[in-house]
């Protein structure tokens, strides 16, 4: 995982007016807390940061006023119809420390031949991982599989430092056979032959 590095500036207007002066200016409030420190009140580049968090469970190398935090994305908030972003909430991190957070599941591979259906039961997995190695997603096969398989926490491959954080036996994902649909057809016979 790559560090974005980003300058950070810290803030001590606050409320809906600072917010939406700071969000004019193409910049976007945060907060950064974590380590039982104080939260600090921060401003950030917005375009720099929107592409930051493209990357799921990005690493990000803040530059506050001359002193370097790393800190991932706690939550983040979003224009519900602009789709911009409004506030950022940051957890601050150090090298070597573990943390919790949720990586996308990915498949690959075709499932057995006929009319079946994959089920996301998760569509994230909860693992714990080292702040600096965090994986984006993990990725598991679902090639030949059939109707009434299932794919459990324990059974997808992670990498190496990377441990469960969820009962193992949780399903992730399931196949399940597809239902076929009765014609119209079929059902005004059926309806006829009552009558």
């Amino acid at each position: 995982m790559s560090e974005v590095k980003l300058a950070a500036e810290t803030r001590t207007e606050f409320g809906k007016g600072a917010a939406r002066r700071i969000r004019r200016d193409k910049k976007v409030p945060g907060v950064v807390y974590g380590h039982g420190v104080d939260p600090v009140h921060i401003t950030l580049p917005g375009h720099e940061l929107l592409l930051a968090l493209r990357t799921p469970n990005v690493l990000l190398s803040l530059d506050i006023e001359g002193k370097t935090e790393l800190a991932i994305p706690k939550a983040v908030q979003r224009d519900a119809v602009k789709g911009f972003l409004e506030h950022v909430d940051l957890l601050l991190v150090k090298r070597g420390e573990k943390v919790t957070v949720e990586v996308y599941v990915h498949t690959e591979g075709e499932l057995a031949p006929g009319a079946y259906l994959l089920e996301h039961v998760l569509s994230t997995l909860t693992v714990e991982a080292e702040a600096t190695n965090i994986p984006e997603s993990v990725t598991v096969s679902i090639e030949g599989l059939e109707a009434g398989a299932s794919i459990a926490a324990k059974d997808i491959p992670l990498p190496k430092g990377t441990t469960l954080a969820i009962d193992e036996d949780a399903v992730v994902l399931q196949v399940l056979a597809a239902q076929a649909e009765e014609s119209t057809e079929d059902e005004a016979e059926g309806e006829s032959a009552e009558a």
